[in-house]
């Protein structure tokens, strides 16, 4: 079977099962070599390792995924891309293809029945409308997981990364890296794709930790407490906490916890790191 990286070969199986880019699965398909290969090194994947891919689109990243992992699940929505997966992937007998939609399965399970349980690896080009749903959804259902590396649009790979007091920090942040470690590991312009996106893309990995690094008693409220005071940047924290729908402080017991943590009044989200949110939520619980 041809290499799918390459362009050329790219383009002749779409023509050949005249297939129609679909919007509203934000279809980009990588044709990139090099590119692929840079995944493929960060994600370090050997014969041990068990990868789910999600959205494989015609098989390029899981031809090469086949080569190196000892087995491949590769979890696609689109049924109309079937096909083409059954005759690019026709090689590989180490390939397991799902039409589903990968935030309604049940991804333990798959785990569970694939891989006898042992954390597995999350490789995937993720359509950038719903890159943070997939990622939140993953680390919160605690699928045992090993690393997930990702190309996502380069703006989100800037956030997941960013630290305290910068424009990028923010709940998205402090979720992902209350879970894992993350690290960009390629920026990939828009000519690596067809059809050629509007903006640049960045291949960033997550090292999932093995015990996290923050200790809270109560995740849920941290979470409720990081979305609050990030959904208006501008006011304080105090404000922001006080007036927020689903929590039921007043600002006199946020002003008191901050002041316990020696921290001034007017604070803004966006100052506190995440294990100063830990403390908070320990505070105000």
């Amino acid at each position: 079977m041809a290499t799918l990286g390459i362009p050329q070969n790219t383009i002749s199986i779409l023509q050949k099962y005249q297939f129609v880019f679909q919007k509203k699965y934000g279809q980009n398909f990588l044709v990139d070599t090099h590119v692929l290969e840079k995944i493929m090194d960060a994600a370090e994947i050997t014969k041990e390792d068990c990868v789910v891919e999600i959205g494989p689109g015609i098989g390029t990243m899981t031809q090469y995924l086949a080569e190196r992992a000892g087995a491949v699940v590769a979890v696609e929505i689109d049924k109309k891309l079937i096909p083409i997966l059954e005759e690019t992937l026709a090689a590989y007998d180490n390939v397991t293809v799902l039409n589903e939609d990968i935030i309604k399965v049940d991804l333990n399970r798959i785990v569970e029945e694939r891989n006898g349980g042992r954390p597995v690896k999350v490789v995937a080009n993720l359509p950038y409308y719903i890159t943070t749903p997939i990622i939140m959804s993953l680390f919160e259902n605690r699928v045992p997981l090993k690393s997930v590396t990702v190309m996502v649009q380069k703006e989100v790979a800037e956030r997941m990364q960013a630290g305290p007091g910068t424009k990028n920090y923010g709940a998205l942040s402090l979720a992902v890296q209350y879970y894992a470690k993350p690290e960009v590991v390629a920026n990939v312009p828009p000519n690596c794709f067809i059809p050629r996106p509007n903006v640049g893309s960045a291949v960033i990995r997550l090292t999932r930790y093995e015990e996290y690094p923050i200790a809270v008693k109560d995740e849920n409220l941290l979470f409720a407490l990081i979305r609050a005071s990030f959904n208006q940047r501008r006011k304080t924290l105090a404000n922001s906490l006080s007036n927020a729908a689903n929590l039921s402080f007043s600002r006199e017991q946020v002003a008191a916890a901050l002041e316990e943590m020696q921290l001034f009044p007017t604070v803004r989200g966006e100052a506190l790191t995440l294990a100063q949110f830990a403390e908070l939520a320990d505070l105000l619980s």
